[in-house]
């Protein structure tokens, strides 16, 4: 038994037989590849993923195109594993683990579309996860089903993702009166640790590029400051039992994030001040002996309630610097690379909060003009 015209037989042991080109012979007789299946439409559809690798000269699968999608992220994350941080590399297993094969580790991947990943995405949104975290869990739903589709080119539909939009936050920057109350906090009894917050407020350094910065990155002859690690606390996949955490030196975020930075006359006196000739020394110690992010993060705590600020964050630090600057009349692009961004749009839509006082000065500006 045959459906007509399409080269698909039923066998006399009951399975479906369909028949593809494969190619032609030298003396250009036609090739022909077989595929079988307990249905008709099992074999259709085995002998349609090949036709489609022939076409676009791809090795012809086997039998992957029957693989579940869990399958693809594991081979997904593993081929990751060496091309990415190792921060990366924990993020996107964790995502995969966490949120995407328990709901989705089942499902075909020819069965995922845009309806599937849009229910995907709002039963994240039920979850009261932020439009950010949602976003990036996407992001790597994305690359996989990417990843999924060079298997077998022509076969899997697109797949349209709406990403849910981030709600702009007004972030919190220290006012005038708040930074001058604050700086006088951390000059008294002043430590390595005060020392090193009071720099991250005269240069918008990320925490974890403080925490790892040593006396080998302060040149006071040149007046700078080399950023090029960062640490951080990272879940240890190598670890018996859950939970477990590992501290790594690494490079920074980006490769913008490698930078130097000039150190202002106030910056200057103060690294001249905490210099313990020692190069391998980290500036937040004094030691060989690192300080991690999340100690800095209590210490900040107890110094801002001591001089009675709310809501302070290390990134309240970060956003505080960038804001001065623009305050001051910086110039953006060097305000962007100082900072480490990619581009000046990452400074001014993330970084730059322009205070009441300075948006009054610039409306008065137009008195110049007759309005």
């Amino acid at each position: 038994m045959s459906r007509k015209g399409e080269n698909i037989f039923k066998r006399k042991d009951g399975r479906w037989e369909a028949r593809y080109i494969k190619g032609h012979e030298l003396s250009g007789k036609i090739k022909y590849g077989f595929c079988y299946g307990k249905t008709y439409q099992e074999a259709k559809e085995k002998a349609m993923y090949c036709k489609a690798a022939i076409r676009c000269n791809s090795p012809l699968p086997v039998a992957n195109h029957k693989r579940r999608f869990s399958f693809f992220c594991r081979e997904w994350l593993e081929m990751k594993r060496g091309n990415v941080k190792e921060s990366t590399f924990v993020k996107y297993d964790t995502i995969l683990k966490k949120h995407i094969l328990p709901k989705l580790d089942g499902c075909f991947p020819q069965g995922i579309n845009t309806l599937v990943v849009e229910q995907f995405k709002q039963e994240l949104l039920n979850e009261e996860l932020s439009a950010k975290s949602v976003r990036d869990i996407l992001m790597v739903l994305r690359s996989i089903l990417k990843y999924a589709a060079v298997q077998y080119p022509g076969v899997f539909p697109a797949v349209e993702i709406n990403y849910p939009k981030e709600q702009k936050n007004e972030t919190r920057v220290l006012n005038i009166n708040e930074q001058e109350r604050f700086v006088a906090y951390l000059q008294t009894d002043m430590d390595e640790c005060k020392f090193g917050v009071l720099l991250a407020l005269l240069t918008g350094l990320r925490i974890g590029e403080l925490c790892a910065l040593r006396w080998k990155n302060v040149s006071l002859q040149n007046r700078t400051i080399r950023v090029d690690a960062t640490i951080q606390r990272i879940k240890n996949l190598d670890a018996a039992g859950a939970g477990k955490t590992k501290v790594v030196i690494s490079s920074p975020k980006s490769d913008t994030s490698v930078r130097t930075i000039p150190l202002t006359d106030n910056a200057f006196r103060l690294c001249t001040r905490f210099d313990c000739q020692r190069p391998s020394a980290f500036l937040l110690t004094g030691t060989e002996i690192y300080m991690e992010p999340r100690t800095v993060q209590k210490r900040l705590a107890k110094y801002t309630e001591a001089c009675g600020l709310h809501g302070v964050h290390f990134h309240t630090i970060r956003h505080t610097f960038a804001t001065r600057c623009v305050e001051v009349g910086f110039e953006i692009k060097s305000l962007s690379e100082i900072l480490g961004h990619a581009n000046t749009a990452i400074t001014l839509n993330r970084y730059v909060h322009a205070s009441m006082e300075l948006k009054r000065t610039n409306m008065n500006k137009l008195a110049s003009v007759g309005m």
